[in-house]
């Protein structure tokens, strides 16, 4: 086993639901994206450290959607079979190299296409966690990462909003006026 295992396959069954949350079937992956996307169960984390800095990653660039751009710490599918709170620690293993209790914020449906090449359409659980121990990212997944201090981030994506995904700008909105002191007390 190498190092850094590929951890993301376009064949893997992600699980389709109506805007109710009820589970409609499963498909592939790649099919999910294409076009203006298929709505399919999803998740974002939020990681803070001791600071209260949150946990910034670039995708890859091998990502067909959005690579290079800078997104919340970690964010995937559930795939069939699994729940979404297996899902997500099994992911920040997979991306971060650690695992880190997380506590449910909401969940939102969103869609946001990219250029020609697909699109995002989820419906997608969104949780914050603490962890300010060894970072080992999986670089089939990451290009880079870094903790940054809230303030600088609110207003780099002011400054910038075209170097990061919708969905972490959506979400990043709804954390700062719903959920602030959900963060403040991990």
């Amino acid at each position: 086993m190498t190092d850094h295992p590929r951890v993301s396959f376009d064949s893997e069954e992600l699980i389709l639901v109506n805007e109710h949350d009820q589970v409609v079937g499963y498909l592939d992956k790649a099919s999910c994206h294409q076009g203006q996307g298929i709505l399919h169960r999803a998740f974002s984390i939020f990681i803070f450290n001791d600071k209260g800095q949150l946990l910034l990653q670039q995708r890859s660039g091998q990502k067909p959607l959005w690579p290079l751009f800078w997104s919340n710490s970690c964010c995937s599918h559930p795939r069939k079979g699994e729940t979404t709170e297996d899902a997500t620690q099994r992911r920040l293993l997979e991306e971060l190299g650690f695992t880190t209790p997380l506590t449910y914020l909401y969940k939102f449906i969103y869609q946001a296409p990219f250029e020609d090449k697909g699109a995002e359409h989820e419906l997608c659980y969104v949780y914050v966690g603490k962890y300010s121990g060894p970072v080992k990212v999986n670089p089939n997944e990451i290009a880079e990462w870094k903790f940054m201090d809230v303030e600088e981030l609110d207003r780099d994506m002011a400054e910038h909003p075209e170097r990061y995904t919708p969905w972490f700008k959506m979400e990043w909105e709804r954390i700062r006026k719903e959920f602030w002191d959900v963060v403040q007390s991990l």
